[in-house]
Formats: C-alpha cells, structure tokens, sequence
C-alpha cells in the first residue's frame, strides 16, 4: 500500500514538472509576453520626424521592455507608405501618422482607425512657410496667386495654412499648391518652381542656412496653435484582437511623451539617432507639442477643422477611434 502511495506521488510530481514545462514552452511559442499580452512583439513604422521621438525615446528608456514588449521600429518617408503594410498585419502601428490622411481613409473605409496615442501638436513655428531672402512675399495677402509646396496635397498643412489665411482675410482658393517631398523642397524654391514652401524641420533649419530662406508666415500661429497633427495609429481589429497590448504601447507612448515634455535634452538626444537633424540643430529648433494624454476634445479641433475644408464629409465616431484601454 505505502509503495502504492509512493508510485502515485511520483507520478504526480512528474505531471506537473512535465506541466510546467509545457506551459513555459507554449507561452515562448505563441509570443505572449509576462504580464499576459496577446502580443509581445509589435512592429512601428516611424517617419524620420520630431512629431514620433516618443517611439524612439520610449526604446531607449526601456519602456516598451516595461511593459513586456519587443518593438521593432521600421522607417518609413510618409506615413501613408505604410497603410497597405498595417491594413495586412506587417506592420502593428505606424508613428508620426497625420491625422488628415487616416481621418479620411476611415471615412472611405480604406481601413478602420484606431488612435492608440496622440503624438504631436502644433506650436509656434512648428511648420513654417519659407520663401527666398529677396522674395517679395512678407505676410498671408502676398500669398494670393502664388504657389506653395507642401508635401502632400489637401493635408495637414494645407489644412492648417487654410485656416491662418482665412483667419487673415485671404481667400485660399487663390493659392495654388504643388506637391513636393520634405528633402526636395529647398531646391524647388531655389530654382523658382514655387514661390514658397511650407517646411517642417529638419528641412526648415537646413533651408534657412543653406539659401538664406526667411520665415514669411509662421505656420502654427492661431488659430491653430495646439492643433493635434500627428499620432500613433493602428486598426480597430488589432486593438480589439490585442487591447492588453495595445493598451501597453499606449502607457510606454505616454510616459516616453512625459519625460520628452519635461526633458527638452532627452528630445534632443533622440533627434540625431534617427533624423538628419544634428546635435546642434537639435540644441535650436521649435519642438512641437507632445501630448501627455488622448484627449477627445483636443482632438475633435482638427475633425472640425477638416469639415470645415472639406476634408471630410461627415463627423466620425470619435468613440470608436480612439482606443480606450478596458480596465
């Protein structure tokens, strides 16, 4: 009997070695990461911008690590390169996504949004309309009957140069925009191909010191000031698929966009490793806003403004745009 008894109690302590083991073996196999997410490795798409230094700080300070995950940070030079790449799961999120574009593509059905974290706002300075040192061009009234590049047409910037020339009696319909990319800008104005163009950094510094361009307009006065430009975006069906991770991006984003608000140095630390923008520059140029939170009314101002464009046709369920975590 007592052998039966010592036999029975072995093959138990065996079952649940073997167990344990099995346990630790699917964990590893199926990518859940040790606080229980769904997913413990995400790909980001990131433009090599100000407005996303949050994805890059957050890797730096370990955040993402925090919070069980492994992020892998692809570069992308338009956040809408990578639609395709998130709509199929190659990609999880893309940093530094312009509201404008993925507004319009969830209105279009083209995917369905979800905003894990807000990334950047406007500030003084922000973008900036440059012109040529010898240009005539001094306030908005000039711009009538001129042409503007901007880097994707009826987006953000357009968006919100309307809404200054507007706010100063100009008639935007009487500007004539042309699509130019960020790198080639200084040489379209350069050689006369546009009279102005609407410059963010780090291409606003370079073109200022390599062609004498002087600010004509700044580009986030009101009344756009503190408008919501850019975020972390991704998909509603991941975010329901994936909200333990979802929600774990969302509170590394958070506190990565905490210390880039408190810290200027860490934002300028970050800049160089992933941008053309050098130590110096770094030191100098106008950050924009980094929000510590999602807010629905902060961004509800860019939807509006975007009605009012034009740009979209009707107001979309900001409930279902914005990921709230589930607690």
């Amino acid at each position: 009997m007592r052998q039966s008894l010592r036999l029975s109690a072995l093959v138990s302590a065996l079952a649940l070695v073997l167990s344990a083991a099995v346990g630790c073996g699917d964990s590893d196999d199926s990518g859940k990461g040790g606080q229980g997410l769904e997913k413990s490795t995400m790909t980001v798409a990131a433009l090599p911008l100000a407005d996303n230094v949050a994805v890059y700080i957050a890797q730096k300070q370990g955040f993402f690590k925090d919070e069980g995950l492994k992020v892998e940070i692809k570069p992308v030079q338009q956040s809408t390169q990578a639609i395709p790449a998130l709509i199929k799961g190659d990609v999880n999120v893309i940093a530094g996504a312009n509201y404008v574009s993925f507004l319009q593509a969830n209105e279009k059905g083209t995917l369905k949004l979800s905003v894990l974290a807000e990334g950047a706002t406007l500030a003084s300075h922000t973008f900036d309309l440059l012109v040529m040192p010898d240009s005539k061009i001094r306030t908005p009234k000039d711009l009538e009957g001129k042409k503007v590049a901007v880097n994707i047409l009826n987006n953000i910037q357009s968006l919100t140069l309307n809404a200054i020339l507007k706010a100063n009696n100009v008639d935007p319909s009487k500007i004539e925009y042309v699509t130019v990319p960020f790198p080639q800008m200084a040489t379209a104005l350069q050689k006369g191909q546009v009279d102005a163009i609407h410059a963010v950094e780090p291409f606003t510094s370079g073109t200022e010191k390599e062609l004498g361009a002087r600010v004509a307009v700044d580009g986030g006065t009101e009344p756009v000031t503190d408008l919501p430009i850019s975020g972390y975006v991704s998909t509603q069906d991941f975010a329901k698929k994936n909200p333990k991770t979802a929600a774990a991006f969302q509170r590394a984003i958070i506190k990565a966009q905490k210390l880039a608000t408190g810290d200027r140095k860490v934002v300028e630390q970050a800049l160089p490793t992933y941008t053309k923008i050098d130590a110096k520059v770094a030191g100098v140029i106008t950050l924009p806003g980094y929000p510590t939170s999602l807010n629905a009314t902060r961004m509800q101002r860019t939807v509006d403004l975007m009605l009012t464009d034009g740009l979209l046709k009707q107001k979309p369920d900001m409930k279902s745009v914005l990921f709230q975590p589930t607690a």
